[in-house]
């Protein structure tokens, strides 16, 4: 590994996604960067999390696949067995809270624990495409920019895709005075946290008002227009965050997170 490469935490916060958690996790191991902290926090599920997630560190740890690479010199098969799951460049930490803190809370927690130069949270119900972190890590290695954001899919459960989100270029009048457009699909320097603080946990819209106050903090944001995620659309199971009581909440945040933008922007001037 290149000593110079700089490490990516991804937190990973779950609640009754138990049906999800193993395919998210799995696209996030087998992504293309090579160093990779996975940190799992995990609040007490009514369904089965707690084994899924024994589960899949275990996977990580023993399971063998292999597959044919040619046949000997009497015909018979040759079989070539390796690891499943990457065994260098990959660190895995699983947190399971005694009591549920809730999602402001659970991601504050891993990015505490987290160590990484760059950092990102992933929904534990979403997909990572193979290239999302070593394409989005590009430009913060170039100093480009110090939060990334891509273009994402909309998909149900069966992974069809209903709809591609593309998101404005960056401006602030287009990513944060118009609505919050900057997605989930982004990775930022893990030091705008220690700078300027983690996320609200008084907050639903907990990333629209975290990531509005970096920007008016002078971090600089760049758009990239690849689509590198996919974000499982909850119209058919409406439930904890997407339930029609606590979506009202969500909706009414962000309108008063777009107002405080305005008034921001009026009065100091747009970054």
């Amino acid at each position: 590994m290149d000593k110079t490469q700089k490490k990516i935490s991804v937190v990973v916060p779950t609640y009754n996604q138990a049906e999800y958690l193993g395919a998210c996790l799995d696209s996030i191991f087998f992504q293309d960067y090579p160093d990779l902290e996975i940190v799992v926090v995990a609040d007490p599920s009514p369904d089965a999390t707690s084994e899924v997630l024994r589960g899949f560190a275990r996977a990580v740890r023993e399971d063998v696949v292999s597959h044919v690479t040619g046949c000997d010199a009497g015909g018979g098969v040759v079989r070539t067995s390796a690891f499943r799951y990457p065994q260098e460049g990959r660190s895995l930490v699983i947190v399971e809270n005694e009591t549920r803190l809730g999602h402001g809370a659970s991601y504050n927690l891993g990015f505490r624990l987290c160590t990484g130069d760059y950092c990102t949270y992933v929904a534990s119900d979403d997909i990572c495409h193979p290239q999302m972190l070593s394409t989005l890590a590009a430009p913060l290695d170039r100093d480009e920019a110090d939060f990334v954001y891509s273009d994402m899919f909309i998909v149900d459960d069966a992974r069809r895709i209903l709809r591609e989100f593309r998101l404005p270029d960056y401006g602030f009048d287009a990513s944060f005075c118009d609505w919050y457009l900057c997605g989930v699909s982004k990775l930022y320097r893990r030091e705008l946290h220690e700078r300027l603080g983690f996320y609200d946990e008084g907050y639903i819209a907990n990333d629209h008002e975290c990531y509005l106050r970096f920007a008016m903090n002078g971090a600089r944001f760049l758009h990239l227009p690849k689509t590198l995620y996919s974000v499982r659309s909850h119209d058919q199971r409406a439930r904890d965050l997407h339930d029609t009581g606590t979506y009202r909440r969500l909706y009414d945040e962000s309108a008063a997170l777009v107002r405080r933008a305005r008034e921001w922007a009026a009065t100091r001037g747009r970054p």
